[in-house]
Order: C-alpha cells, then sequence, then structure tokens
C-alpha cells in the first residue's frame, strides 16, 4: 500500500494537468481580442457605409427640357436651396381655349406636389392627364440637371473645387424676363449674367405648334445669340418671325431691368 501513494499521487497530479490546459483552451478564443475585434468591427462599418442611390442636388435654379404633348410643351423649373427643392413652377404649359382653364387648374398643384414629394413621383391632376405627363417628364428632367450639378460640386477636394464652385455660382445668377403675350403664344427669356454681362440667353417660353414649330426653331437661336452680342435688347427681328422677334425683346428686357440693367 505504501508504493501505491507516489503512483496515485502521479496520476492526479497528471490528470489535474490535463484539466487545465482543457479549461484553459475552452477560454482562449471567448477572450481573444483578436476575434473580438473583428466581429465588433463590422456593424460601425456598415452603418457608415454610404447609400449609393442618394446623390446630392445642387443648390440654385435649373430648368428641365421642355416636354411636348398633345396640347402643347411644358417646362418645369426648379428652385433648389439646402438640398432641397423648395420651389416648382411651370415656365412653359399648354395655353389657348380651354386649355387655359385645364392649365391654371393643373399646373399649381403639380407644383405643390413636386415640392411635397421632392422627386418627380407625383400624380397627376384628374381632367389634366396630358399636362400632368409633360409637367413630371421635364420635372425629372430638371432633378436630373440639378443631381448633376451637386455632383459635381461635391467631387472637388474640400477647400478646393467645392469653394471655387460656390464663388463662381455667387457671381453668376440666372434671372428670367415676364412672358410677353403674341398672337402666336407667349415668350419669355432666361439670361444668366456673369461679371455684369449677358453670358447666355434662351427662350424658356416661345410660340409652337404647326408651322409655329418651324419658325421658333429657326428664330429662337438666332435671338438668343444677337442677345447675347448685343448685350441689351437692342437686337434685330428675324425675318419671317416678326411676333416672336417682338415678344422675345419685350421679355428680354424684362429680365435686364430685373437683373439691374
Amino acid at each position: 500500500m505504501r508504493k501505491s501513494h507516489p503512483v496515485r499521487r502521479a496520476v492526479l497530479a497528471t490528470a489535474a494537468t490535463v484539466s487545465g490546459i482543457v479549461l484553459l483552451l475552452s477560454l482562449k478564443p471567448a477572450s481573444d481580442p483578436g476575434s473580438a475585434a473583428a466581429g465588433g468591427a463590422a456593424p460601425p462599418a456598415a452603418a457608415q457605409s454610404p447609400q449609393g442611390g442618394a446623390r446630392p442636388i445642387g443648390n440654385g435654379t435649373v430648368t428641365g427640357d421642355a416636354a411636348r404633348t398633345q396640347y402643347g410643351a411644358v417646362q418645369v423649373r426648379l428652385t433648389v436651396s439646402g438640398g432641397k427643392i423648395t420651389k416648382a413652377e411651370a415656365v412653359q404649359a399648354p395655353g389657348g381655349g380651354q386649355s387655359d382653364r385645364i392649365t391654371s387648374n393643373a399646373v399649381p398643384r403639380l407644383n405643390q406636389a413636386a415640392v411635397a414629394a421632392q422627386s418627380a413621383d407625383i400624380d397627376a391632376v384628374s381632367g389634366a392627364t396630358y399636362t400632368s405627363a409633360g409637367y413630371k417628364k421635364s420635372l425629372q428632367s430638371a432633378l436630373d440637371k440639378a443631381r448633376a450639378a451637386g455632383s459635381a460640386g461635391s467631387s472637388g477636394p474640400a477647400g478646393s473645387g467645392q469653394d471655387s464652385g460656390s464663388a463662381g455660382s455667387a457671381r453668376a445668377r440666372t434671372v428670367t424676363g415676364s412672358a410677353a403675350r403674341t398672337q402666336y403664344g407667349p415668350v419669355q427669356v432666361r439670361i444668366t449674367v456673369s461679371g455684369g454681362k449677358i453670358t447666355e440667353a434662351e427662350a424658356v417660353q416661345a410660340p409652337g405648334g404647326g408651322q409655329s414649330d418651324r419658325i421658333t426653331s429657326n428664330a429662337v437661336p438666332r435671338l438668343n445669340q444677337a442677345a447675347v452680342a448685343a448685350q441689351s435688347a437692342d437686337i434685330d427681328a428675324v425675318s419671317g418671325a416678326t411676333y416672336t422677334s417682338a415678344g422675345y425683346k419685350q421679355s428680354l428686357q424684362s429680365a435686364l431691368d430685373r437683373a439691374g440693367g
């Protein structure tokens, strides 16, 4: 019995050592700082990842492309501030006859809907299906242009591209003259002024439909060029487009007056 005591103690010691090693191994993964860091870092990284679908909207005024409808063109202009649409307006809309009543009812509601939705996902106004469809198409065009401007403005490094872009927008401004009524439809001119000079002129409203489309497509580009060249409303009428030219000059003068001469 005396000789068995050392053997028993050796067996017990070995068993205790093995048990201790197993216990340590079972505890190590839970206390491994590497695995804890890997498990804890993923959620914040995922939370901070940017959402690719949200592009910034550039501040300022932007006009969408004119959308042709069965009853005339619709063109929407947006005012954006703080990355949000603060104002929407139709600078072109169907007119004449019954269209005047439909437009006067539909356009204000579409303008309000655009500001409320902050997108072109708005409902059509009952009784103004064509006008609503044209409005939404031009509104989407304006939003696309505003987002393109916003992406361009935010793509530069901080302190260089963004600052110079802000300074540039402060120097240049866009002014729209009053719509001038003519025998064949309204004419409305918008100018961009930078450094005290007209750098761009465009007609956001012009007569359309039938023969007017041909006359307008010929006359308006020439009137735009003449306005920039003359730096005033003292420009010659385009031959064959007397009424359009007169309306253009009237609206151009209104824009110049609003721009401060």
